[in-house]
């Protein structure tokens, strides 16, 4: 299993020191619709959980896809 970090750093093709909580949703270009999207399906496959609606969403933040793989019991 890959850390949440390099989880971003492959999906956004960004480097993985670039990751930190306050990197947020489109305040980059590399993280755009079609990114978030490639995210989720990261994130879903690296820690075997399936995202809601509301949760993809809700990811706004690297702090806020913290909280939210918390309620699926999955420590980032």
């Amino acid at each position: 299993m890959k850390s949440l970090a390099e989880v971003f750093a492959e999906s956004l093709m960004i480097d993985a020191a670039s990751v930190v909580d306050s990197l947020a949703y489109q305040s980059i270009k590399e993280w755009d619709s079609v990114a978030h999207m490639v995210l989720v399906t990261a994130l879903e496959d690296n820690f075997d959980i399936m995202l809601d609606a509301d949760d993809i969403v809700a990811m706004s933040s690297v702090a806020k896809v913290r909280e939210i793989l918390a309620k699926y019991d999955v420590t980032a």
